[in-house]
């Protein structure tokens, strides 16, 4: 039987975001699954894909460049909403560059994220 929950990767370094996030997620009936790096969720992926990343930027070690970057080159074709606290056009240019679905500055209001993660599913 398929079920009909998709899963929702989060990955962010900040405990009490990724609470926050999965909580979010959760309530609006995804699967969850948060990691606190991005090394941690890339070797996720080799057992099961999500059908969305939540990816914070700026994270020690892996950035959430380095993630996207894996990710395409790894052929993972993963929707990503990009959630950052160091909002910069340049931040943003970059990102898009790299196929994020979406970029939203912290602090993010849970309607736009969960709008930004449907449509990235292709719900909107």
């Amino acid at each position: 039987m398929v079920s009909d929950v998709r899963l929702l990767a989060v990955v962010d370094d900040d405990e009490d975001i990724r609470v926050a996030l999965t909580r979010l997620a959760s309530s609006a009936g995804f699967a969850v699954e948060a990691f606190g790096s991005g090394a941690e969720f890339l070797r996720s992926i080799e057992d099961h894909k999500p059908d969305c990343v939540v990816l914070d930027l700026h994270m020690p070690e892996m950035n959430g460049f380095d993630v996207q970057a894996a990710l395409t080159s790894g052929g993972a074709a993963v929707p990503v909403v990009i959630i950052t606290g160091h909002d910069t056009p340049e931040s943003r240019r970059r990102a898009m560059k790299l196929g994020a679905s979406a970029y939203l500055p912290k602090p993010v209001d849970d309607e736009a994220l969960l709008a930004a993660i449907g449509s990235a599913m292709g719900d909107g």
